[in-house]
C-alpha cells in the first residue's frame, strides 16, 4: 500500500509495488512523480529525508537528504549587503539540494529496479504534459510576480504570459530531461553537466559558491532516533531534521494524552504548551552540528519541561513561523519493508529561481534555515547545514516490526501534527484515515529564522467545537479559528495489522492525494 498527496503519485508507487517491486522501488517512483506533479512544493532542487524498514534484517535506517550554503557565505558576508536576516528568496537563499543524494542513498539500500525505469513515467508525464489541479493553479496565480520575474520559471509556468487554469497541462520539457539525467546518472547532479548549470547559474546572479561544496554533497544512511511513547517505538530522523522534537514532544505528555478526551481543550493545551517548550529549546540551543538535542532528551530535561507543560504559566513564544510548502509519501510492501519519505523546495516555489535549461526550481532552505545571530549554534557559515523542518517517522511494535508508517508536510506544523497523529492512533484507536482527517490545531511560531518577533497564535480548526475553542480562550491561549479543514498539513499514513499484517491507509483530505492498494 501507498499513500500520498496526489493521485498520480499514489498510482506510480501502486504500479510499482504490483509488478513485484519493493517499498523502496516504489518510494522512488514517487518520489520523481511527486516532483513533477508538485513542482511548488518539491522537486529535485530541493531537500529530502527518508526513515526505511528493512524487514529482512529488521533494522530501521534513515537518510539525510540536504545541503550547506555556498562556501562565500557567512555572516559577516550577509551583514556587508546591509542584510539583518539570510535572504528568504533569491539565489542567496539556496541551500545545496540533497534530494538526489537522498535518492541515491535510498536506492542503495535496497531498490531492485533501476532508477531509470522507476523514474521513467515521471519523465513522460514531465514531456507529455501533467493537468493541473486547483492547488497547482493556484500555487501559480499567488506568485505570478516572483515567478515572472524570472525568465526560466516564467517560461515554463507562465505560458504565453498568463496564468494557467486548473485542467490545463503543464509541460516540463527540461524538467523530463533532468529527471532522465539523473536517472541514468544521479552523480552528475553534484559533479557533472547539471552541478556546472546550477552553480555558473548562482554565480551569475551573484551568490558566492565555489561549486566544491556542491560536489561534496553527501546524504548518508544513518542510525535513526528512537524511544518510547507507551507500547511503540517512534523511529525518526535526527538533525539537521527536527525529528527529534517529536520524540521530545511526545515524551513530555507521555501519561497524561492518553487519559484526556481526545482533542478536548485539557489535551490541546497540553500539546500546545509542549510545543512551546520544544521549539523555545531548538532556537535557542540546537544546531546540526552539536549534540545538544540529545540533551534535551534526557529523563532530568524532560522532567523539566513536562512540569512547564503543566503548570499553566503565561506562553513564551520562541524567538522565531511561517508556513511552508512540502510533499509526503508512504510504502508498504508484501514483504514488510516500509518507507516514510518526505521532500520540499522549503517555502512555496523555493527561492523562485529556476535554473536556464534544467526545469530545476531551486530550494531557499538556507534562508530559511540559518540565523544571521552572532554567536549562535545555527548561524550561517560555510558548510554548516542549516536547520529543518523536514522530519518522517515510522511506529514499530514489542517485536520491532512496523505498526504504522506516517508523516505530513506543513513547516514547523509537522513536528506538532506528527504528534496528534501518533496520538491519535495510538491514545484513542483510530485508524489512519481517521487520524489523518481529525481536526488540527497548531502553535506559531517556531523557529524559522525569518519570523522573529511574530506573535503567538494558536491556529485552530473550527471543528475542535465551540466549547474547547471558548475553554482555550479562557485558559489564556491565544486562539485563532480557521475553517473546518484549513489547519494546514497533508498527512500520509498506513498502518499495518500486527497479527496478519493487513494494510489500512489514510490519505489527509486537505490535499488532493489517496492510499491506494496493490
Amino acid at each position: 500500500m501507498v499513500a500520498s498527496a496526489h493521485p498520480l503519485a499514489s498510482e506510480v508507487g501502486a504500479k510499482v509495488l504490483a509488478g513485484g517491486g519493493n517499498a523502496i522501488d516504489a518510494a522512488l517512483a514517487m518520489a520523481a512523480m511527486t516532483a513533477v506533479v508538485l513542482p511548488a512544493q518539491c522537486g529535485f532542487g530541493g531537500d529530502a529525508f527518508a526513515v526505511l524498514y528493512d524487514a529482512a534484517s529488521g533494522t530501521y535506517r534513515a537518510v539525510q537528504g540536504s545541503g550547506v550554503g555556498p562556501d562565500g557565505a557567512d555572516a559577516d558576508y550577509f551583514r556587508a549587503r546591509g542584510c539583518e536576516a539570510v535572504p528568504v528568496h533569491g539565489p542567496l537563499s539556496v541551500a545545496v539540494p540533497g534530494m538526489v543524494s537522498c535518492v541515491e542513498s535510498l536506492h542503495g539500500a535496497g531498490a531492485t529496479r533501476s532508477l531509470a525505469e522507476l523514474f521513467e513515467p515521471a519523465a513522460a508525464a514531465a514531456e507529455q504534459g501533467v493537468v493541473l489541479t486547483a492547488k497547482n493553479a493556484h500555487d501559480i496565480a499567488s506568485h505570478r510576480e516572483a515567478l515572472a520575474a524570472d525568465p526560466a520559471a516564467a517560461a515554463v509556468l507562465l505560458p504565453a504570459h498568463r496564468v494557467p487554469s486548473a485542467g490545463e497541462r503543464l509541460v516540463q520539457a527540461d524538467l523530463a530531461r533532468t529527471v532522465r539525467a539523473v536517472a541514468d546518472a544521479p552523480s552528475s547532479f553534484y559533479t557533472g553537466a547539471i552541478a556546472e548549470r546550477c552553480v555558473a547559474a548562482l554565480r551569475a546572479a551573484g551568490a558566492p559558491w565555489s561549486g566544491e561544496e556542491w560536489a561534496a554533497q553527501r546524504a548518508p544512511l544513518v542510525d535513526t532516533v528512537a524511544s518510547a511513547y507507551g507500547g511503540v517505538t517512534i523511529h525518526t530522523t535526527a538533525p539537521p531534521s527536527p525529528g527529534y522534537m517529536v520524540l521530545q514532544q511526545l515524551a513530555i505528555v507521555e501519561r497524561r494524552l492518553g487519559e484526556l478526551a481526545m482533542l478536548g481543550p485539557d489535551a490541546v493545551e497540553l500539546m500546545a504548551r509542549a510545543a512551546v517548550r520544544c521549539f523555545a529549546d531548538r532556537v535557542e540551543r540546537v544546531s546540526s552540528e552539536t549534540d545538544e538535542w540529545r540533551r534535551l532528551l534526557e529523563r532530568d530535561a524532560i522532567a523539566d519541561a513536562a512540569r512547564e507543560a503543566a503548570s499553566r504559566e503565561p506562553l513564551r513564544a520562541p524567538a522565531l513561523v511561517r508556513g511552508g510548502d512540502t510533499t509526503s509519501f508512504v510504502a508498504v510492501d508484501e514483504a514488510g519493508n516500509a518507507v516514510s519519505f518526505i521532500h520540499s523546495l522549503a517555502f512555496t516555489w523555493g527561492a523562485r529561481v529556476m535554473v536556464p535549461g534544467t526545469g530545476l526550481m531551486l530550494n531557499d532552505r538556507l534562508g530559511r534555515g540559518a540565523y544571521l545571530l552572532e554567536g549562535h549554534p545555527n548561524c550561517v557559515a560555510p558548510r554548516r547545514r542549516p536547520m529543518h523542518t523536514l522530519n518522517a517517522w515510522i511506529a514499530a511494535g514489542v517485536d520491532g516490526r512496523p505498526l504504522a508508517v506516517g508523516n505530513t508536510p506543513g513547516g514547523d506544523g509537522q513536528v506538532q501534527w506528527n504528534v496528534q497523529l501518533i496520538s491519535h492512533l495510538f491514545d484513542h484507536g483510530l485508524d489512519p484515515q481517521e487520524a489523518v482527517d481529525a481536526p488540527r490545531f497548531s502553535l506559531a511560531p517556531g523557529s524559522d529564522a525569518n519570523a522573529i518577533g511574530t506573535p503567538l497564535a494558536l491556529t485552530c480548526e473550527s471543528r475542535l467545537g465551540t466549547r474547547t475553542l471558548a475553554a482555550l480562550r479562557d485558559a489564556g491561549l491565544p486562539v485563532t479559528v480557521v475553517g473546518p479543514m484549513e489547519g494546514g498539513g497533508g498527512a500520509q499514513v498506513v498502518a499495518i495489522g500486527a497479527e496478519r499484517g493487513d494494510l489500512l491507509g489514510g490519505s489527509d483530505s486537505r490535499q488532493d492525494g489517496i492510499a491506494v492498494g496493490a
